[in-house]
């Protein structure tokens, strides 16, 4: 398919249907080894397409907990770990990273020859020096990378709507390896599957989680609802012009035919404004985003989230952290905001 010119190899799920995909996996178990942020939306949705699948976890752990409220049954569908990995023919490895290198020892010896292992990030294989996660040579190792949280990807799998997704073939023992990460994106409700590396996609989804997803927006609103409080505006005003008005109104528009669309739909001083200024704040960034790059490429990011993911008190400093933003006036008053949006109208009334 061609995208700005540039042709990519596309798997739509018309030309790959889900018919296709169970006859495909018919005589798997898929192992859902880990239930916390991707596991759920993933288990669910091949669950409810029809495939044959089994949820690994620590018995007594919240997850655990969570995975028997939402239908899993245990010794029969919902399982500890190690006998997880025994019964999966397919182990889908849903673990965080610093998860996943605390419990590969146990995941590989369970790793006969012919079996798959399925990642949905490149963290652990990109960085192998440095997470010791190192298939057998006799195994099929592929990727599933949804373009999104665990929980957009089950809710618009509700919605009959697909969340797109990359994927890619790190080893292929059987031969038979792509049709079983098609597959494996069909059932997860994958939009269409585009086709990558591990190591692209883990560059790519460090930079993206810190940069324009998560870590570059949050200083952006930061920083305008400050200059906006700056000079004499109420917090309301800052953040319904710093964030509500582009999350409700304008990203969905950016959404559906693209921010040049947007634009055109815009006030003439709306567009005079953005396109005059917008290359400036391109030109800002880039030198920010280039050595963002060059930082997870070397290793660094990697290398400071296994250090810091994996040591005893991580939840504690973590709850601190997003406390601070959570207890931030900006997101306070997002608080207050987001409870005085109008309820949607019931159209079964």
């Amino acid at each position: 398919m061609n995208f700005g010119g540039v042709m990519e190899n596309v798997v739509t799920r018309s030309e790959f249907p889900l018919k296709k995909a169970l006859e495909t996996l018919k005589n798997e178990t898929i192992a859902v080894v880990g239930y916390g942020i991707q596991g759920p939306g993933q288990a669910l949705n091949l669950k409810d397409n029809g495939f044959n699948v089994i949820i690994g976890q620590r018995k007594g752990s919240k997850t655990w907990e969570k995975a028997v409220k939402e239908g899993w049954v245990p010794g029969d569908s919902l399982f500890e770990i190690e006998d997880a990995c025994k019964k999966g023919s397919i182990i889908l490895y849903l673990l965080s990273d610093a998860g996943q290198i605390q419990l590969w020892p146990t995941v590989k010896k369970h790793l006969n020859s012919g079996k798959t292992l399925c990642f949905s990030h490149g963290f652990a294989i990109t960085y192998k020096e440095r997470t010791g996660v190192v298939p057998p040579t006799d195994v099929d190792v592929i990727l599933v990378a949804p373009k999104g949280s665990g929980t957009s990807l089950r809710r618009m799998f509700l919605e009959n709507r697909g969340l797109n997704s990359s994927y890619a073939i790190h080893q292929d023992y059987t031969g038979k390896a792509f049709e079983k990460v098609i597959s494996l994106g069909v059932g997860v409700g994958s939009g269409y599957l585009f086709e990558t590396t591990f190591k692209k996609e883990v560059y790519s989804d460090l930079t993206g989680e810190r940069g324009t997803l998560m870590g570059a927006i949050q200083g952006i609103f930061a920083a305008q609802y400050q200059v906006l409080r700056d000079n004499g505006h109420s917090p309301s005003e800052a953040f319904n012009e710093t964030v509500e008005e582009l999350t409700q109104s304008l990203m969905p528009l950016v959404a559906e035919n693209g921010m040049d669309w947007m634009y055109a739909n815009c006030s003439t001083t709306a567009q005079r404004g953005a396109l005059d200024w917008w290359k400036r704040f391109r030109d800002a960034s880039l030198p920010v985003f280039k050595s963002l790059y060059e930082e997870v490429a070397k290793g660094n990011e990697a290398q400071l989230s296994i250090d810091s993911n994996g040591k005893e008190d991580y939840r504690v400093k973590l709850d601190c952290e997003l406390k601070e933003l959570r207890d931030s006036e900006m997101w306070k008053t997002g608080e207050s905001v987001r409870s005085l949006r109008p309820e949607r109208e019931n159209k079964n009334c």
